[in-house]
């Protein structure tokens, strides 16, 4: 073996190593005409290339902002006089008998008091619906939005409630939405992931990449986490010493062996590997350019509060606006500390105001610019968290809520949402659901619905059994649609 051919060896290997280590999970898209990918020995079928949906969708991409932690709908959507009058007296037997709450000890030594909350709330938009004030941006575009009052869950702790949220199921190991999403119907973008996942706040999510897993389907569905600064995805880049021209021969060689040995055994996990080197190879040009948001204009930045180079949710929103604009189906931001027990500064004080001021700006933005530029039509934007918190007090440094799964708030806009719309009514206390009650089941498959499939019909097999999003479980919610 002479010098240049040791080299080459060398750098295949080198090369090789780096994109196991970092980009091997990486989702993908349409990378090349037809969903098909150029230069192997036969044609290989992008798995992300766009597919038919079961009926005609009324949104083409997704933006979920999860509040992760539970906010609180009592000091943020939810107006109830009959709380605030009977604040400090102890909430009715018949509410909690046979309740189970996520810190117990705080509720059985006598019985919680009610909390009326500090925040005023206004009348906004042609309906006069109720926002506090701590979101005076969202509460302009409550015509454009419809708020879900009476969402109910499963699972009360953070980690198995977000999961539950994402996936259907509070068991770790299963499909999130987004990698769910892509399965069915694969992605419009061309150098990006198809599903993306960003982050901010003083935390990753409790659950964590089990929120945005692709479980037992193939793993080129699974959300591949963007970083909003420096690299977008860690390895990204080549080795020092490593040229395009030398990358593009190891990544062909690749190419030819991983399409042998897929011939031979069929398995989907090697046409994964096979496209998330190609991927890799687009994206570094496709993803500086495209967290590079000093490209946008002062007017749009003002809009959304975004900063270039900060890491925030601002530049999230505005990020994701950017990543649908490129195709990408599903892009879901996480926001943390939204858990207002009432210790360690995230309470219903300073702590609330800190983290609804975060977000309260760039969502609305996110609205706004997606209508103004055309996308919110065709554009589904989902806002909420994993749970809700009690109307009854939870004492700890200070008077904080406890976690609530009984009733919460989201609000959804776009891709076929009927707007200006209140949904579902709670109880004079807030504590449960008494009309248009919405499961996580039920959400699940209103947005499945959004996007022109049946959530009965997009099924996969595993371990003998077909799954589903939604299990065995919910109905679409008709009177969100449009």
């Amino acid at each position: 073996m002479n010098q240049e051919q040791n080299l080459l060896l060398q750098t295949r290997r080198h090369f090789f190593q780096e994109c196991a280590v970092g980009l091997g999970a990486i989702a993908l898209t349409s990378l090349f005409n037809g969903g098909k990918l150029r230069g192997a020995s036969s044609p290989l079928i992008n798995p992300l290339a766009p597919k038919p949906t079961h009926f005609a969708p009324k949104a083409k991409h997704v933006i979920y902002l999860f509040m992760a932690g539970g906010p609180s709908q009592l000091e943020t959507f939810e107006y109830k006089p009959e709380l605030q009058k009977l604040h400090g007296q102890p909430i009715p037997e018949s509410f909690i008998k046979g309740k189970r709450f996520a810190f117990m000890a705080s509720f059985t030594k006598e019985r919680p008091k009610l909390l009326g909350t500090k925040r005023k709330f206004g009348r906004y938009g042609e309906r006069g619906t109720y926002v506090s004030e701590v979101f005076p941006h969202i509460a302009s575009i409550v015509d454009d939005i419809a708020i879900v009052r009476s969402m109910q869950t499963n699972v009360f702790n953070h980690g198995p409630a977000k999961v539950f949220m994402n996936t259907g199921s509070p068991q770790f190991g299963r499909p999130s939405m987004g990698a769910w999403l892509t399965y069915g119907i694969g992605s419009e973008a061309s150098d990006l992931p198809g599903f993306v996942v960003l982050q901010s706040g003083p935390r990753g999510p409790r659950g964590g990449a089990a929120c945005w897993a692709s479980g037992f389907l193939p793993s080129t569905y699974q959300g591949v986490p963007f970083r909003t600064t420096g690299e977008p995805i860690l390895n990204l880049t080549n080795p020092k010493g490593i040229t395009s021209r030398r990358q593009r021969q190891a990544l062909d060689t690749l190419r030819e062996l991983n399409t042998v040995r897929l011939a031979d055994t069929g398995d989907p996990e090697i046409a994964t590997r096979i496209s998330s080197y190609e991927m890799a190879y687009r994206m570094q040009t496709s993803a500086p350019e495209l967290i590079d948001i000093s490209r946008e204009d002062k007017k749009t930045l003002e809009l959304y509060g975004a900063k270039p180079g900060h890491v925030s949710f601002a530049n999230n929103c505005l990020l994701a606006r950017r990543l649908v604009e490129r195709g990408v189906r599903f892009v879901q931001l996480y926001h943390t500390d939204w858990d207002h027990h009432g210790s360690g500064g995230i309470d219903l004080d300073g702590g609330l105001d800190k983290v609804a001021k975060e977000v309260d700006q760039p969502a609305a933005a996110l609205v706004k610019d997606l209508k103004s530029r055309g996308l919110l039509d065709e554009t589904l934007v989902i806002w909420g968290g994993e749970f809700g918190r009690t109307p009854m007090g939870e004492i700890r440094a200070k008077v904080g809520r406890n976690h609530h799964i009984d009733a919460f708030t989201v609000w959804l806009a776009g891709g076929g949402i009927k707007p200006g719309i209140d949904l579902g009514v709670t109880d004079e206390f807030g504590f449960a659901a008494v009309e248009d009650k919405v499961h996580v089941h039920d959400l699940h498959a209103t947005i499945l619905h959004l996007l022109g499939l049946d959530h009965e019909k997009l099924t996969f097999r595993f371990q003998g059994r077909d799954f589903r999003l939604t299990d065995v479980h919910g109905k679409v919610v008709e009177k969100l649609l449009a």
